[in-house]
């Protein structure tokens, strides 16, 4: 099963800092400029925390990891905004 994540970040380090986005990148969408919503199952969620784990620095750096429960259970609201508004990406087929 899927579960929704808010994953956010705070990287002392320039160059730590880009690869932990390019590798957020290819788990989620940015919501935020350090903040994703990523939709994991749980070994997607093993996976991103084992490469996260080998690219921060454990004392300076923070990731948080924050469930919004099962893909599909919430709904347009389950984020809220103040100022720009935010636009849910669209998770429609792509066929090439």
């Amino acid at each position: 099963m899927r579960s929704a994540y808010i994953v956010a970040y705070d990287i002392a380090d320039p160059k730590r800092l880009r690869r932990v986005a390019q590798l957020l990148l290819g788990f989620g969408n940015r919501v935020q400029y350090s903040v994703f919503r990523c939709e994991l199952n749980p070994r997607e969620r093993a996976q991103l925390r084992t490469r996260l784990d080998a690219t921060i620095h454990h004392m300076v750096d923070q990731v948080l990891f924050i469930e919004l429960g099962p893909v599909g259970g919430q709904t347009d609201d389950s984020i809220f905004s103040l100022g720009r508004p935010y636009i849910a990406p669209d998770r429609g087929a792509i066929v090439l």
